[in-house]
């Protein structure tokens, strides 16, 4: 495991029709990333087209991957190339009828190191994952890369404490969001504002609980729904921080924008000695954590 890492995330658009051309992007940002001796790139949530979830469409399953796939050995081939680790997320064909929300793991050798399917799934207006995904079944273990433990979660999955500190607990080095978020055109701007803090500040949390750096990466652009004026603006906002919350790197709401940072794994450490939330956690009075509510 290197103990310093150069870590990218890709803010971007995805809201071109034609998925080669989102990937097309893709690339690119990757191979920048690359020329900036990145070790890790991190791409938005279902980074290929528009985010389908706004609506209910079975005609959408059709967009569906099985993995391997062309889109895992071109990004493959490229991780190889580039000698980069790459994060990507596909909607995954794993039988007729069965789908999932699924993010790749492509190591340095261009090999696939592993997956995580999505295990939170939302069902909310314009956010109707339920119908499309089937919950994720590979539990919360960090890929283990060239590069250390990826604690590799997904978008909704970033408002549960209990998938952070599970993902940390089973030794991952740093946790990963790839994402896809935005307000509804008719929120107040105070509204949005609430929203947005809100999402920031869940994950700098966890970062904090878990002593871990995180990478947040998310979307950009308004995406209409079908056959609707209405629709979802991506908030951006996508960021890197330390082990204490700290911002490395933090993106604006509407721009195309590589971040980049260094992350200290040693300073991790560090931080766990002076702040030992992992030791000083009740473990014997928390079992009512697996229950629904406490009635």
């Amino acid at each position: 495991m290197q103990k310093k890492l150069i870590v990218s995330a890709v803010q971007q658009p995805c809201g071109d029709d034609n998925p080669q051309v989102n990937l097309e992007f893709s690339i690119a940002k990757i191979r920048e990333a690359a020329a900036a001796k990145a070790d890790l790139v991190v791409l938005p949530e279902l980074h290929l087209g528009k985010y389908f979830c706004q609506t209910e469409d079975h005609s959408v399953f059709d967009l569906a991957q099985p993995i391997p796939c062309e889109t895992t050995d071109i990004l493959s081939a490229l991780a190889k190339e580039l000698s980069i680790v790459i994060v990507a997320t596909i909607f995954e064909r794993r039988a007729a009828g069965l789908y999932h929300n699924t993010a790749v793991v492509f190591d340095k050798d261009g090999s696939i190191a592993g997956k995580y399917r999505k295990m939170h799934i939302p069902d909310d207006p314009a956010f109707y994952e339920k119908y499309y995904f089937t919950p994720g079944d590979l539990g919360f273990t960090p890929i283990q890369t060239s590069i250390g433990k990826l604690g590799v979660l997904i978008c909704w999955d970033q408002w549960y404490p209990e998938a952070a500190r599970l993902m940390a607990l089973a030794g991952a080095d740093v946790l990963i969001y790839p994402t896809a978020i935005g307000w509804d055109k008719n929120d107040t701007k105070e509204e949005q504002g609430r929203q947005l803090d809100a999402w920031i500040t869940v994950q700098r949390g966890h970062a904090v609980a878990n002593g871990l750096p995180v990478i947040s990466c998310n979307r950009i652009g308004f995406e209409f729904a079908p056959n609707s004026d209405s629709g979802i603006d991506f908030w951006g906002n996508s960021f890197i921080v330390g082990s204490q919350g700290e911002f490395l790197v933090h993106a604006n709401a509407t721009d195309t924008q590589l971040l980049t940072a260094e992350i200290d794994l040693v300073r991790s450490e560090t931080v766990r000695r002076i702040w030992p939330f992992l030791r000083d956690r009740r473990i014997d009075a928390f079992g009512d954590l697996i229950k629904r509510f406490i009635d």
